[in-house]
């Protein structure tokens, strides 16, 4: 479990990185835009296995369950959390 502990603050770092505050201050970021990031894509082995399990900790929310590249460029990710 540390790795993935580990592999969630990354990912909320980059997605701070990223993303840009909505007018309730919470940070978002598209999907398409994570995923085609280079330094993301060195990150993370399973950048979707990792937003599976930032979600189920309610560190991050999006629409639906998996998502696909291409298919769901456009769904949001938010932090939760600051």
């Amino acid at each position: 479990t540390m790795n993935v502990e580990h592999e969630i603050s990354l990912l909320v770092e980059e997605i701070r990185r990223l993303g840009t505050k909505n007018a309730d201050g919470k940070v978002s970021v598209k999907f398409g835009v994570l995923f085609a990031d280079e330094k993301c894509a060195n990150l993370f082995e399973a950048l979707v296995g990792t937003l599976k399990a930032a979600k189920r900790r309610k560190i991050v929310t999006y629409q639906g369950e998996l998502l696909l590249q291409g298919v769901h460029d456009n769904v949001d990710i938010m932090l939760l959390q600051d």
